[in-house]
């Protein structure tokens, strides 16, 4: 016999009252294990009954959005000045013959590892 989609949600169904038995009784079980270690006896579901934690008043976000936005206007005015800091040198550049003595010297050295493995075959 086929499926169909009325026996479909029925076993949907039959498989959520069977998990919700199997929570109430793992419930109790968890009550009675934090009985027994002299914890509270409520279940995990009513023991976060007050409010999560971080959640704050319109009053207490508003002031710390103002002080944030005090923080930013104080940083943005200090950036504002020149990208210059005291202290900080300007970068150095080469001379163009400088990179040409730099090359030079390079090649020579290639020229001569070539030479030097040469020699030794």
């Amino acid at each position: 016999m086929a499926y169909t989609k009325r026996s479909d949600a029925d076993l949907l169904q039959a498989a959520l009252f069977g998990y919700q038995h199997q929570h109430a009784l793992l419930g109790e079980r968890i009550a009675e294990i934090t009985r027994e270690l002299g914890g509270r006896a409520e279940p995990a579901d009513a023991a976060g009954g007050g409010q999560p934690k971080g959640v704050r008043s319109t009053e207490t976000r508003s002031r710390m959005a103002a002080a944030q936005r005090k923080r930013w206007a104080e940083r943005k005015a200090t950036t504002e000045t020149p990208a210059k800091k005291a202290g900080t040198k300007a970068k150095r550049k080469m001379s163009a013959e400088g990179r040409e003595r730099i090359a030079e010297a390079t090649r020579k050295r290639w020229e001569a590892f070539r030479a030097a493995k040469a020699a030794k075959k």
